[in-house]
């Protein structure tokens, strides 16, 4: 039979058993089989009803039923309807009557369970197993096999979490842009390097690849061959160019000849000559006059300006050696100074000015100071004036560690303290050994370095420790609070001040006075121009500069 039935929908004279005919019971069903009768029959079951015996499957033949199929039902049944006859059926009711569901008398399935036993198999139609097992052997899945967690996805598959015909690698021969591959404009992030990270599939190669992991090493190894270069450094004074020792010899004459001097002549010359220079102008002055230039100037000036004056006019080493003399002739000892100066400069440095001192005062440096001073703070200046210490760059991490913990067994961990080997670790290593060193005591000991110093130390050997390590960490912050220290207050420390101001004049002063703003919050110009005066305050700020 045709779809639609001949006639049209529905076919003439409507459904065969719809609606109800009389004697039969409402509700729901199918068309009274051929011979009369409703559903389910009155006689009850199997004498007539559903299905029809003998006569056909569901649906039933072209005779009746919608839509009336040509040959008979899906999947095709045998010779009788469903269940099968000679199976178990369900009971009819109690009375005899029939129909689907049952009345309310009854459930379903009847008390007891399904009478003789479990439906029979339908051939063509394969019952699902039970949500969560696992089918019959040789009975196919109802779904699709699922790969459990954590696998790989089937080979072809598209990777898990992308979207289908979107993300993912390109099928072969496809090329990117296309369906199932990401957009030109969207490219996976790339780490240093140029590898893609860990986690993130490389387009068409398959499972992600991790760079494998480098081999750990402890932290003594890795860097023990570390090499720290010191930070270059600038002088505010630098050499001019051209430059004329006669011409500025000739100014220097005529500024001082006569009556009265011409101090912004001799700020303006000295202030803008390097030292190189000025001992070059020293030279020529005595070779074309016959006069000493040092003995001019001490004539015509004094004070606070003739002392910052003759020093710019002393070789570096000298001045030292000159302010070093200083701090120990006479009554008593300006240890300060002997700590500014032995404690911050370098090997080359200190052995020139022992020279130096050797020359001009007919004394050996080393024999002056264990004669002025006594205790550890005696043994700290002769190892300084060594000039032994290391300075190479390189930074042993393990020596460090053994060493911080040294120093916390010697201070911080015993009952009084080893100052003896505070003195070997600090005198003798390099400055780059000496900040690492000092990063390991802080994780030993939880404390810092300095602040050990000051909790374990006292008097002048406290002070030379502590400007040591400073000068480890930040040399010129060293001398900017000696610059500030000078300066605060009720009056001024002028000495400290010129000393510090001339000696880093050409080497870091420019570095000093960033770190003063740093540290202040005050440029050094400002504080300058605010404790001095006068033509020594135009010389000072002539040296110092305007800019940071």
């Amino acid at each position: 039979m045709s779809y639609p039935p001949p006639g049209g929908y529905p076919p003439p004279g409507g459904y065969p058993g719809y609606p109800p005919q009389p004697g039969q019971q409402p509700g729901y069903g199918a068309p009274p089989p051929p011979g009369g009768g409703g559903y389910p029959p009155p006689a009850g079951y199997p004498g007539g009803g559903y299905p029809p015996p003998a006569t056909g499957g569901y649906p039933p033949p072209a005779t009746g039923g919608y839509p009336p199929p040509a040959t008979g039902g899906y999947p095709p049944p045998p010779a009788s309807g469903y269940p099968p006859p000679g199976g178990s059926n369900y009971p009819p009711p109690p009375g005899g009557g029939g129909g689907y569901p049952p009345p309310a008398s009854g459930g379903y399935p009847a008390p007891g369970g399904y009478p003789g036993g479990a439906p029979q198999a339908v051939p063509g139609f394969t019952a699902p197993a039970p949500y969560g097992q696992q089918p019959p052997p040789g009975q196919p899945p109802s779904y699709p096999a699922q790969p459990g967690y954590g696998q790989q996805p089937p080979p072809g598959a598209a990777p898990y979490g992308a979207p289908p015909g979107q993300y993912g690698a390109p099928a072969p021969g496809q090329m990117y842009g296309q369906p199932g591959a990401p957009p030109p404009a969207e490219k996976l992030p790339e780490e240093a390097g140029g590898r893609p990270p860990a986690g993130v599939a490389a387009a068409a190669s398959g499972p992600p690849r991790q760079a494998p992991a480098p081999a750990s090493q402890p932290p003594t190894a890795a860097m023990g061959s570390l090499a720290i270069n010191e930070q270059a450094t600038h002088g505010t004074v630098v050499p001019i160019r051209p430059f004329d020792a006669e011409a500025d010899c000739e100014l220097y004459r005529k500024a001082m000849r006569g009556a009265g001097t011409d101090e912004a002549t001799l700020i303006n010359l000295i202030a803008t000559r390097s030292n190189e220079q000025r001992q070059k102008i020293k030279l020529t002055y005595k070779t074309m006059y016959g006069k000493d230039l040092i003995r001019d100037i001490k004539s015509e000036l004094s004070g606070n300006l003739e002392e910052c004056m003759l020093a710019l006019f002393m070789s570096g080493p000298y001045y030292d050696a000159h302010q070093l003399h200083r701090a120990m002739k006479g009554a008593g000892t300006d240890e300060t100074t002997l700590i500014e100066i032995l404690c911050t400069r370098t090997n080359k440095e200190i052995e020139a000015i022992k020279a130096e001192f050797k020359k001009n005062y007919h004394k050996d440096l080393e024999k002056s100071c264990v004669s002025e001073t006594s205790g550890h703070f005696k043994r700290l200046l002769v190892s300084m004036c060594q000039a032994n210490r290391d300075e190479s760059t390189n930074v042993d991490m393990a020596k460090a560690t053994k060493e911080a913990q040294d120093l916390f067994q010697a201070g911080e961990k015993k009952w009084g303290t080893d100052e003896s080997r505070f003195n070997v670790i600090l005198a003798s290593r390099s400055f780059p050994q000496l900040r690492a060193t000092f990063s390991e005591y802080t994780k030993i000991s939880q404390r810092d370095i300095a602040n050990s110093i000051q909790r374990e130390m006292s008097g002048d050997l406290k002070g030379g420790f502590l400007a040591i390590v400073e000068c480890v960490r930040n040399r010129p912050m060293f001398f900017a609070d000696r610059l500030y220290k000078s300066m605060k207050g009720a009056g001024t420390n002028d000495s400290n001040l010129i000393r510090v101001v001339v000696s880093r004049s050409e080497i870091d002063l420019v570095e000093i006075k960033k770190a003063f703003l740093e540290r202040y919050h005050k440029t050094l110009y400002k504080m300058i121009e605010g404790d001095t005066s006068g033509d020594y305050k135009r010389l000072l700020l002539g040296i110092v500069g305007q800019g940071v």
